[in-house]
């Protein structure tokens, strides 16, 4: 989605985290990231992990369009959203978290699902909360163009609904997706 905003041209290299145990897994892909995670980017001599910094990465490099505001108050306010959706949200739905609670200790399917419904519906809620207590939230997370928050977002709500969250729940959330996914640089990153 970052690249995409950014209109920046990139090379796409699907990693199947399932076939034959995960291509995360595999050396090739370990020596791009040794912790066996997705998104790296490789950027001339250099691969660079981690959503969030390789997001940050892209706007100090390339700062037009923005993905973070221009004002200190403005910007820690959409990492403090986009760390809610990337430090507490997502990393407990995370595969490699629902595959250790199978192989691991054989918690059952239903079990696993509830506990990734659970922490989303806890995340959004708390999300639900600081958008419509902030009187910058607008057509997206922070105003009238879309963030690092934005970028975030709209992929937990595609998880969320595949473990069956209802995102009606969640107005101002399911709002905020709608609008980012009219942009084609959200649209052409969906998963499917």
């Amino acid at each position: 989605i970052g690249l995409n905003l950014k209109g920046l041209p990139y090379e796409l290299f699907p990693v199947h985290l399932l076939r034959d145990g995960g291509d995360q897994h595999q050396p090739p892909f370990r020596k791009a990231n040794p912790q066996g995670l997705v998104p790296v980017l490789e950027h001339g001599q250099r691969m660079l992990r981690q959503s969030m910094a390789i997001l940050e990465y892209l706007d100090e490099v390339w700062p037009t369009p923005p993905l973070l505001p221009a004002t200190a108050r403005d910007r820690q306010r959409v990492r403090a959203l986009a760390q809610v959706i990337a430090c507490d949200i997502h990393p407990l739905n995370n595969l490699r978290v629902l595959q250790y609670f199978e192989h691991e200790w054989n918690v059952p399917q239903p079990e696993r699902d509830a506990w990734v419904r659970h922490w989303i519906d806890e995340g959004f809620g708390a999300i639900e909360a600081m958008l419509n207590d902030h009187l910058s939230t607008g057509q997206y997370c922070e105003g009238e163009i879309p963030s690092i928050a934005d970028c975030c977002l709209v992929p937990q709500v595609y998880n969320a609904r595949r473990f069956g969250v209802e995102i009606d729940r969640f107005p101002t959330i399911a709002r905020i997706e709608r609008a980012c996914l009219q942009l084609p640089a959200f649209d052409l990153a969906r998963p499917e």
